[in-house]
């Protein structure tokens, strides 16, 4: 009896503490708690039974049998069960049982290694068993503490979603009835003399009525404004900020050369885990905090998984617990540092809804728009039809069309990759990308971007099901329709969803008619604040065409800064640079290519990948 206790103590014991550091630093997957406690369970009930056959049969054990050493045991029990009973365990004399060693000089270090008691010293195995409860105690922590304390009912704020050239959108969050009515007011900023004192404030909007059908949100749009100017926004809830508006379609700023906006996706609350930090905190908007002031964006492009409803585990799938995600993270302490002064714009993924979702508008897909409706797609661009969840917009010297690749899509399985009855978008949603592709932009627009939750490239080979590599019929369609996008336009994917970052390039075929100066390029980019993979799943596979220009998988926190050069030359210019746990680690730089004589296939002077 006595050597399976030990067995088991020892087992579960490493178990317990492998499982939990995984979880709470590494991955936190839902699969993750249940063992915890399983093993915390087998750990107690087995620990206990060691240490009261320790204390009970000591006396029993003949004083002249040989005792091993603490250093004998360990080689014993990295050697097998065998080994271990042979030299771990003493038989008491006159009798066929078998208990524990009793070495009075063993180094407490092994008990504490290795999770069993010590055989003398009640401390010593009180400091043993408490270290496996305190890991416990933080995966409760992780998993329950921020529901069920944290569920920011009481919070009030305002933010910035999407800034035209002539007007913005303001979300406004405020669930105190003594706050009533809600008074919004602007006034513009003056680039330089007055002060802004001596502008007069403008109303935009008052509510009167707040109610939890709304989750006491409601959105404010202010019109005619002037294009490129700084403005100032205040509520009578005491909330504040400025935004600016963008330029004129085609142009940048005066007193800048470029449109810059920022790029990343996947949000997770205090992970990697840190018992000291709020459970509400994102260490991920603290890096990138750092480097607001000086990329001066214009917007945040947020790429999906802003709330995992199913990790660590779901609590729930009715539009409360949808609910509740979405104010933690806006109740963040670092949300204001991130927020304050630049709008974000939103794509749906599949962790908002469930895991790699392609249910369509089945449940919980109801339950879980309730919020994605109030707090993010209320403050989007315009949809590109009412009702739709896609979206279109142009800022200054570029394009954007966001897709939903979640609503509109065919189940994975079972037809295969290549079926021509399956589609990621649907047929009304592909229409539209493709007719964004093939119009001519405004002049100075010089880049069209496609906005995707998850990767275009089918090199990431782990969980592909779930990627655009599973749907390569339609992706050939639109791959085919960014080539034939007129010349001088570059096309560029941005992308999030795999925890890792790749930038991959998307060559015409050899001989094909398209110029390689058409060559598409994607740059996927997250995690901003979640785990990365313990191993590679990109992978570039000869004949496939889709070469790797970059692949930087490791650090918590990553996201992309696109600069668009302004200008009234015939060739746009890009740049990407990637920020990596609070530098800089790589940028790349692109150009549009003008129309190439003679025919397909030829290399643009001006085509720039890899």
């Amino acid at each position: 009896m006595a050597q399976l206790a030990l067995l088991v103590t020892v087992s579960s014991s490493l178990a317990l503490r492998l499982i939990a550091y995984v979880f709470l630093r590494w991955i936190p997957g839902h699969h993750a708690p249940p063992l915890v406690f399983l093993f915390a369970c087998l750990y107690a009930i087995s620990f206990l039974v060691l240490y009261r056959s320790q204390r009970t049969r000591a006396a029993a054990v003949a004083p002249t049998s040989p005792i091993p050493s603490s250093g004998q045991l360990i080689d014993a029990l990295a050697r097998g069960t065998d080994d271990l009973i042979q030299k771990g365990l003493q038989k008491t004399v006159g009798s066929n049982q078998i208990t524990p060693i009793q070495d009075a000089k063993q180094w407490p270090g092994w008990a504490l290694l290795w999770g069993y008691p010590h055989p003398t010293s009640f401390w010593w195995a009180l400091l043993t068993a408490g270290i496996n409860t305190i890991l416990c105690l933080c995966v409760i922590d992780l998993v329950y503490r921020a529901p069920m304390m944290y569920p920011s009912y009481q919070l009030s704020f305002a933010r910035v979603g999407h800034v035209s050239d002539t007007s913005a959108s303001l979300l406004i969050r405020e669930p105190d009835p003594n706050q009533l009515p809600v008074f919004v007011s602007y006034r513009s900023l003056p680039n330089s003399g007055s002060s802004p004192a001596d502008v007069p404030w403008k109303a935009a909007g008052t509510t009167y009525w707040l109610a939890n059908e709304t989750d006491y949100t409601f959105t404010v749009t202010i019109d005619g404004l002037q294009p490129a100017s700084h403005y100032q926004y205040a509520i009578s809830n005491n909330q504040s900020g400025q935004f600016t508006t963008a330029p004129r379609q085609g142009h940048v700023a005066s007193g800048t050369d470029k449109l810059t906006f920022l790029t990343s996706s996947c949000i997770k609350p205090r992970f990697p885990y840190n018992p000291l930090s709020h459970p509400l905190s994102v260490s991920g908007f603290k890096h990138l905090a750092s480097w607001l002031p000086n990329l001066k964006a214009s917007f945040m492009l947020f790429l999906g998984d802003f709330i995992y409803i199913d990790v660590p585990r779901r609590l729930g799938s009715d539009p409360e617990t949808y609910r509740r995600e979405y104010r933690q993270v806006y109740n963040s302490p670092d949300w204001p540092s991130v927020s304050k002064d630049l709008p974000w714009i939103h794509v749906l993924d599949d962790h908002e809804i469930a895991n790699d979702w392609d249910g369509n508008t089945t449940a919980p897909y109801p339950a879980a728009a309730d919020p994605w409706r109030l707090y993010h797609t209320s403050v989007n661009p315009p949809p590109v039809r009412p009702g739709a969840s896609y979206f279109e917009f142009v800022h200054g010297p570029a394009s954007f069309f966001l897709m939903d690749t979640r609503r509109y899509r065919s189940p994975s399985q079972p037809l295969s990759a290549n079926s021509t009855e399956k589609s990621m978008l649907g047929a009304e949603q592909l229409a539209h990308l493709l007719s964004f592709l093939s119009r001519r932009e405004p002049e100075g627009v010089k880049w069209k971007f496609v906005i995707s939750s998850i990767p275009f490239t089918r090199n990431w080979r782990f969980g592909s099901t779930d990627t655009w590599a599973n749907y390569l019929h339609e992706r050939q369609t639109i791959l085919e329709a960014m080539w034939s996008v007129p010349p001088g336009t570059g096309i560029v994917i941005l992308s999030g969803d795999r925890h890792e970052f790749a930038a991959t390039a998307f060559p015409p075929p050899e001989g094909s008619t398209w110029p390689v100066s058409a060559t598409v390029h994607e740059f996927s980019t997250s995690p901003l604040s979640m785990f990365y993979l313990p191993f590679r799943t990109y992978e570039e596979r000869e004949g496939e065409g889709e070469p790797c220009v970059k692949y930087v998988p490791d650090g918590n926190s990553k996201f992309g800064a696109v600069e668009v050069l302004g200008g009234k030359g015939d060739q746009g210019v890009m740049r990407f640079r990637l920020f990596v746990d609070w530098e800089e680690v790589w940028s790349h730089v692109l150009t549009t290519g003008p129309a190439v004589v003679g025919g397909g296939g030829g290399k643009g002077r001006d085509a720039l990948w890899g």
